[in-house]
């Protein structure tokens, strides 16, 4: 028996790849399957399913890609409804892989179908589970996606209160635990940057799975700070539900090479939203008029759902030398698949054909904290509430909202007004002044380094105070 995590940093994601007696079974693979296919053709085995622990709302799953490439069956939980051909499995069924079992374990909560994957190895034993977003390590998946008319957030979180107490828990304490999200992911709120763990040690950390714990609690405490679920959630899992482009064909229509004339002409036609990738540093240096930044040394494929709203936008590239192909991948895992090609040569080809660019200013957080001593500047910070209500700047001209709300709070500033902008390391800070200039905001200076330069200056800094305590 042989088990793999396949763990995607910039999605906090992690796939498996389970082997026994030349048998496989991949678990929530990647859009780009052809890694899942090479490695079992590597110990010469054959992928027999793909098994879906709900329809994922933050990734595009390459389950239907793998099941048309291989033959494999592709496998989710009850009630689960698709356009194309899959099995949904009842609760308790078990799949036969090689010399081991798989038990599915309905775990409703996070979404109506999500499941949990039990492996009872060769001799009989229960080894390991798959919990996909039902338990994470140090948290639960968020219970908010699966709202219908009938079905509130509060219905879907007592419903997991009753998956983690009946399904998993009952588990032995050694039992391991492979999730499909660490730290980073939107999935839910508390997440550890550990990826493996066992049922005993979430028994003992995880808040969720406390003993004495009454589910009028767990929904509380499970529910309580859960920010909005990213726009693009929603329209991810319909893809999930319904299928979608071949991930070979839109790799083909992205990573191709336009020169200055064909990209001008195709933005200008095909109404393109031009998209540098670069680092930040670079694209404040120098860049396309009204094009947008998301960096690929982000966290790039999350901010680009929450930021543009269109799944279907025509897309077109600004990228670094030799990264065209990195970048339309990662655009096609949250479901950007109308990529049409990206700039040859680069910004350094755009400016040798006389074309414009402009710069966005940048000073040092030394600078920033003298002008607002010496005079009546407006900031702009775009970190999260949380961050903002541990610590921000104080004074009276700090505005504030979540840069993933940026689209929702364009009437809470002033094109004319001239505000410094910043975050907590200098990311998301480029990303906003990226998408105000493109809206006919000019007055816009970048503090770089963010927060976490501003808090070594002599700036004073208003600390978060529990309203209990006032």
């Amino acid at each position: 028996m042989k088990i793999e995590q396949i763990y995607t940093g910039c999605l906090a994601q992690g796939a498996y790849y389970i082997e026994s007696n030349g048998e496989v079974a991949i678990i929530d693979p990647l859009r780009e399957t052809q890694q899942y296919i090479d490695k079992a053709n590597n110990e010469n085995a054959k992928i027999k399913y793909v098994l879906e622990t709900h329809f994922h709302a933050d990734f595009v799953s390459g389950h239907v890609d793998l099941a048309k490439k291989t033959g494999a069956t592709i496998v989710f939980g009850p009630g689960a409804k698709t356009s194309y051909d899959s099995h949904a499995a009842i609760d308790g069924e078990i799949l036969e892989l090689g010399d081991i079992k798989i038990k599915v374990l309905h775990t409703p909560g996070h979404t109506l179908e999500s499941v949990t994957y039990l492996l009872i190895d060769a001799n009989g034993n229960n080894h390991a589970i798959f919990s996909g977003d039902t338990l994470f390590l140090g948290d639960v998946g968020r219970p908010d996606l699966a709202i219908k008319s009938d079905l509130t957030k509060e219905d879907l979180a007592g419903m997991l209160f009753d998956s983690l107490r009946e399904k998993i828990m009952t588990l032995a304490d050694d039992v391991i635990v492979y999730p499909a999200h660490g730290a980073g992911s939107a999935c839910g709120k508390n997440l550890s940057k550990e990826t493996v763990g066992t049922i005993g040690e979430q028994k003992q950390t995880n808040y969720a799975l406390r003993a004495d714990m009454s589910k009028e609690e767990f929904v509380k405490e499970v529910l309580d700070g859960i920010p909005p679920p990213p726009q693009y959630f929603a329209k991810n899992a319909m893809m999930n539900k319904t299928g979608y482009e071949t991930f070979e064909t839109v790799l083909e229509t992205g990573n191709v090479a336009l020169s200055p004339e064909q990209f001008e002409a195709i933005a200008n036609n095909e109404d393109a939203l031009v998209l540098d990738v670069r680092p930040q540093s670079d694209f404040i240096k120098g860049h396309i008029p009204n094009s947008i930044f998301i960096g690929l040394n982000g966290g790039f494929a999350p901010w680009v759902g929450a930021l543009i709203t269109d799944l279907k936008q025509p897309i077109l590239l600004i990228v670094p030398e030799g990264k065209a192909n990195e970048a339309v991948t990662r655009l096609s895992r949250v479901g950007y698949d109308n990529t049409l090609g990206y700039l040859e040569n680069g910004i350094e080809g755009w400016k040798a054909s006389g074309r414009d660019i402009e710069t966005l200013e940048s000073i040092s957080a030394e600078e920033f904290a003298n002008r607002m001593t010496s005079s009546n500047i407006n900031v702009l910070d775009v970190r999260k509430d949380g961050e903002y209500n541990a610590m921000h700047i104080e004074g009276d001209n700090i505005k504030h909202f979540a840069l993933d709300f940026i689209n929702d709070n364009m009437n809470a500033i002033n094109s004319n007004t001239e505000y410094y902008i910043h975050c907590a390391g200098g990311y998301r800070s480029v990303i906003a002044a990226s998408i105000l200039k493109a809206r006919g905001f000019n007055n816009l200076i970048d503090v770089a380094g963010g927060f976490g330069a501003i808090k070594k200056t002599n700036l004073p800094l208003t600390n978060f105070v529990c309203p209990s305590t006032l």
